[in-house]
């Protein structure tokens, strides 16, 4: 073989080796077994794959936790504070809001990559999360480490698209329950056999009990029991510690007694406030409002869009509000 072409494939393959070697070394780090980049991240990866690596404002889905510099867990995707309910996180990739940021980190990861990755404490709680100052189980100057495992990139064209998919899907849900709502609640009227007529709003105020004395006006403070049901009978509130037992709804957390409120000040619904000042003070009866008078077509919790409700209550008593009691201001000439 002829000497010169020998040599020049001799310095070629030595230069591929010399590029790989570049490219994988990193610089020496302060903390054992993890390597230390040229963006400012300490990584120590478990498994290196080669697969889509997220971009700005892609979508990343990842297995994550993070612990401080005493080993304390702070944030666990598998675990209860991870709001979801899942044992992964999904956001969009920001850009980085420092120089070895976990940002900067996920940008190294492919799909499918498992990594554990040092990043300063101060830049993330001062400068990714905006702090005014350290929180106390934050030792200045230390540094958290994150594990994670980058499940799925999803490109942001595809976000985009995926996104406008469910929007038209929703609204087509909306029209549907739009539609529904009148025909659920004409049924429910003759089964129950309601003659009463809904005032102008549409409000039902079916009166049980008879309550003694003057109604409650606007601003008077009201306290009221009551118990919330769909059109169905399902219970999903209730001021009735048995109620709620029975409803399967029961938390104890919070109180289950009257409660209180300033009526006509937007504080509740307004079928509530509607509702209330056509009762007495001792008052039973029933309110059935149209979700126009409730949570609309945005719904909310166990109450979905365009719901029509049932609210069993009694006006236990109520008090002149602070806005009566004043008197109004003279009107300037």
């Amino acid at each position: 073989m002829n000497m010169t072409i020998t040599k020049t494939i001799k310095m070629a393959a030595f230069g591929v080796v010399l590029t790989v070697v570049t490219l994988t070394s990193c610089h020496k780090s302060p903390y054992p077994g993890y390597d230390a980049n040229d963006n400012g991240v300490y990584s120590k990866f478990y498994t290196h794959n080669t697969g889509t690596m997220p971009k700005d404002s892609d979508l990343v889905r990842l297995v994550m936790s993070y612990k401080n510099s005493k080993d304390s867990v702070l944030f666990d995707s598998k675990g209860k504070n991870n709001p979801s309910g899942k044992e992964y996180i999904e956001f969009p990739l920001m850009k980085s809001t420092f120089r070895g940021s976990f940002e900067d980190a996920l940008g190294m990861m492919s799909e499918g990559d498992s990594a554990s990755f040092m990043i300063s404490a101060d830049s993330v709680y001062l400068k990714t999360f905006k702090a005014e100052k350290l929180p106390p189980y934050i030792m200045a100057g230390s540094m958290l480490t994150f594990e994670a495992k980058l499940i799925k990139v999803t490109g942001k064209e595809e976000v985009k698209a995926e996104k406008k998919k469910k929007m038209e899907e929703r609204n087509a849900m909306l029209e549907k329950r739009k539609g529904e709502e009148q025909a659920e609640l004409s049924k429910y009227i003759a089964d129950n056999k309601i003659t009463t007529k809904p005032t102008a709003s549409g409000l039902i105020y079916i009166e049980k009990t008879k309550g003694k004395g003057p109604k409650p006006k606007k601003g008077d403070n009201v306290k009221v029991k009551y118990t919330g049901m769909l059109l169905d009978g399902k219970v999903f509130d209730t001021s009735d510690k048995d109620v709620a037992k029975k409803a399967n709804i029961f938390d104890e957390k919070r109180p289950y007694e009257p409660i209180d409120f300033p009526l006509g000040t937007g504080q509740v619904i307004a079928g509530w406030d509607e509702g209330i000042m056509l009762m007495s003070a001792g008052a039973k009866g029933q309110l059935v409002i149209p979700s126009a008078l409730g949570y609309g077509e945005q719904g909310g919790g166990p109450i979905p869009p365009y719901s029509t409700l049932v609210f069993e209550v009694e006006l236990v008593s109520f008090s002149e509000g602070k806005a009566a009691q004043e008197p109004a201001m003279p009107t300037r000439k």
